[in-house]
């Protein structure tokens, strides 16, 4: 058995393809041993047949299956596949298989995902049919929402974005938590695209921002900024809605808060790792370093914090610094607080209403 690597041997197949489905068609198809594409992959054998076993398991799948076929063929190792040397002379040797391109797969995966993301959305695929579709079950008759090849869903399916939980002349899928990861990722990566054009320095990672919700925000400076909704227990709030079915926390309470957030951020630069709340609470600059002091902190932005807990008095003030400020759950807040479940959001809706008066009083 040759050592060399599986891509310098067969035709290279697309980025997309995963380890595990590489893996598999260089043992079962290439006829390569475990140990060879364990060393090539720098993995353990039991790891390669680990994946090679799983997948097999999946093949009962018929897109799985076709897929796999497919990956073969491309490779140049299907079963129906003509070796050049032993073709007759002058014959037409048969055409590899088309696969679905790395940007084709990541700007369906945006269209599609989006849509498998709607409540009740599923992907339809029947037997024999070129197309999939995306399907909500919102009544009596399923709304289509969107189309797409058969080939993308397949790769939808090896990647294990959507899987089936329903199989017969109609199978149907559902997006999973890795489809919706890779759909956070594929829109991050568009808008960090952007970014870079306007000339920012550094993109986010991918990884890291598929758990994020970001949004553009206007501080009152007129500045327009990106922020991340799902740090803040304010984000979770501002999506919920009342009786009347509007938002529980409008607009200016989000912004109220976030600004005091923003003051209190620029505030913590004095020497203590523990936070003294105290210091917020009282004049003075007891529990800090002086003014003077290069880890002392912009005193403008402490002042600002100072003066609007003060504004708020004891109680509001402890649930508006614990929620907005230190990023505590409500659960928790109430807990240490000692207050009674689930009120803890109405006296947070209280106090952020005090603190938008506050800073509304501050620009009459």
């Amino acid at each position: 058995m040759s050592s060399v690597p599986i891509d310098q041997t067969v035709p290279r197949l697309p980025e997309w393809v995963p380890a595990a489905a590489r893996a598999y068609v260089a043992h079962a198809f290439q006829g390569r041993a475990l140990r060879d594409v364990a060393r090539i992959n720098g993995c353990a054998a039991s790891t390669v047949l680990r994946q090679i076993r799983k997948l097999e398991e999946r093949r009962d799948d018929p897109l799985v299956d076709d897929m796999i076929e497919r990956l073969a063929k491309a490779a140049g190792t299907g079963k129906n596949q003509t070796d050049p040397k032993d073709a007759p002379i002058m014959s037409a040797l048969p055409k590899r298989e088309a696969l679905t391109d790395d940007e084709t797969l990541n700007r369906e995966a945006k269209r599609v995902l989006r849509r498998l993301c709607e409540a009740e959305a599923f992907l339809a695929v029947g037997q024999g049919m070129s197309q999939a579709v995306v399907l909500r079950d919102t009544g009596d008759a399923p709304t289509r929402t969107a189309t797409v090849s058969r080939s993308v869903a397949q790769a939808f399916v090896l990647k294990d974005w959507v899987s089936c939980f329903k199989v017969g002349k109609i199978t149907r899928y559902r997006i999973t938590d890795a489809g919706r990861a890779a759909l956070k990722r594929l829109l991050n990566d568009t808008l960090a695209a952007r970014q870079e054009a306007r000339g920012m320095v550094e993109a986010a990672s991918p990884f890291l921002t598929q758990h994020m919700e970001m949004v553009e925000r206007t501080i009152p400076s007129g500045e327009t900024l990106r922020v991340n909704l799902a740090e803040s227990p304010l984000g979770g709030l501002a999506r919920k809605k009342d009786r009347d079915g509007k938002p529980f926390l409008p607009a200016d309470l989000v912004v109220a808060g976030e600004r005091l957030r923003e003051d209190f951020e620029l505030a913590q630069m004095g020497p203590r790792v523990g936070q003294n709340w105290e210091r917020f609470l009282t004049p003075g600059d007891r529990g800090q370093m002086s003014s003077g002091s290069p880890l002392g902190g912009p005193d403008a932005a402490r002042e600002r914090v100072s003066q609007a807990l003060r504004a708020l008095g004891p109680g509001l003030a402890d649930v508006v610094l614990r929620v907005c400020c230190f990023l505590e759950g409500l659960e928790t807040t109430e807990k240490r607080l000692g207050w009674a479940a689930r009120s803890g959001k109405i006296v947070l809706r209280i106090a952020l209403q005090r603190l938008a008066a506050h800073y509304d009083g501050l620009h009459r």
